[in-house]
């Protein structure tokens, strides 16, 4: 299941990623030459493949829009991880006990 989610989300990012570059005009060998990588895996890219490493992927969100690039690498961060905070909250301590002398 988790794989068919993930596998059509890619395709959607590599569609919307071509859809980005092309309304700016950039063409898919300048692209590929700013990423550092063959036309063939832009190719790849554009078209989802989960084979294209996540810096690829990264590299190009960068280059078309860096705030976007600031969401990619803060998604995990501790103000953004509603479950990791659910979790870790629910585990507290119910009471504290004996006395703490500091």
């Amino acid at each position: 299941m988790a794989s068919f989610v993930v596998e059509r989300g890619l395709k959607k990012l590599g569609g919307d990623l071509k859809d980005a570059r092309r309304r700016r005009r950039i063409k898919a060998e300048l692209m590929a030459e700013r990423l550092g990588i063959t036309r063939s895996t832009l190719d790849r890219m554009e078209k989802g493949a989960a084979s294209v490493s996540m810096g690829t992927y990264a590299t190009a969100i960068y280059s078309l829009d860096p705030s976007k690039f600031d969401e990619l690498i803060n998604i995990f961060s501790r103000e953004n991880d509603v479950l990791g905070q659910l979790i870790s909250d629910r585990e507290l301590p119910q009471r504290i006990r004996g006395t703490s002398r500091l």
